[in-house]
């Protein structure tokens, strides 16, 4: 059910909330057809800013982080609907994050030390964010996490994703992207957060680009449309801005897609160490934000293949 879009509501990240509960009490109800604009925290929670060290990372509060704003009440939405949002626009802020975060990420057994890159980049995106002596990165600003509240009661890590959506990392929910999210609850409870300026498929260290940004998005409602997963609709190509000069591509292979997985990526540092000069840690967070994992087989057992694509027009 499509409705004119009517007046802009406003969320600002004083109304953040950290996990999924369906008892949270919405903070807007609106009507299908709105245009809301959010103002989620990143994803520390304003613990880290542009000018922060591993100092501070040392001291995040882990319950504060990937706080997401909301939760919005669509009028009329009921389980067996879908939510269709369709993502209009990002306003990014200038500066972001990234981080190998001990315990956490694809390699964390390699990465036992804590590491911190802070980016600052044009908000209108009309250069690459620097990276190290000669490395540049294309910007494609998207939400890492955006959903509805999930029908079981009680609180919820924000940390996996669900049915209904939450943290799914997609670098492909940028601006233009039309998202459709099952109903398990009456309202659906919308909630987003979680903004990032890059991020590569697999978000392989564990962070993105973190930074904050606002998103404006439309609400419309699908009624008697049931959805088992997410599914979303990009407006054109979602790899352009990487696509210039080709890339540079590690392989796993194995019987476990895990396993293989974390081949490629090790595959890739161990590269850009050497033609790059990069230490592990610097490429390993790099190829978070800008490279990409792919499944390029699973067909042929009993191996699979995993490859780990690294844009060249970052280094060229």
């Amino acid at each position: 059910m499509n409705q004119p879009p009517t007046h802009i509501h406003t969320i600002h990240g004083t109304h953040s909330h950290y996990g999924w509960n369906n008892a949270f009490p919405p903070v807007a109800t609106i009507a299908p057809g709105t245009v809301m604009e959010f103002h989620p925290q990143d994803a520390s929670g304003g613990q880290l800013t542009a000018h922060s060290t591993l100092h501070d990372l040392a001291r995040l509060d882990f319950s504060k982080v990937n706080p997401v704003v909301g939760p919005v009440y669509i009028d009329g939405a009921m389980p067996g609907d879908v939510v269709k949002v369709t993502l209009l626009s990002f306003a990014p802020s200038g500066w972001g994050w990234t981080a190998n975060i001990p315990g956490f990420g694809l390699l964390s057994d390699q990465f036992p030390d804590p590491a911190l890159q802070i980016w600052k980049y044009q908000p209108d995106l009309a250069l690459p964010a620097l990276y190290g002596p000669g490395g540049a990165v294309p910007l494609k600003p998207f939400c890492g996490t955006i959903g509805l509240a999930p029908a079981e009661a009680g609180l919820h890590s924000v940390v996996p994703p669900r049915r209904v959506g939450g943290n799914m990392d997609i670098r492909d929910l940028g601006a233009g992207t039309e998202l459709y999210l099952p109903v398990e609850v009456a309202g659906g409870l919308f909630s987003v957060g979680d903004t990032h300026a890059a991020q590569g498929d697999g978000e392989v260290c564990g962070t993105a680009i973190e930074s904050p940004a606002v998103l404006a998005a439309r609400f419309d409602l699908i009624k008697n449309a049931p959805l088992a997963f997410p599914r979303f609709t990009t407006p054109g190509p979602v790899s352009r801005h990487l696509d210039a000069r080709g890339y540079e591509v590690t392989t796993g292979i194995g019987p476990d897609l895990f396993a293989a997985a974390r081949a490629a990526v090790s595959g890739m540092i161990d590269l850009l160490c050497k033609t790059q000069h990069l230490s592990a840690v610097e490429a390993y967070m790099l190829g978070s934000v800008c490279g990409d994992l792919r499944i390029s087989e699973i067909v042929d057992q009993p191996n699979w293949v995993v490859s780990f694509y690294f844009p060249r027009v970052v280094f060229e």
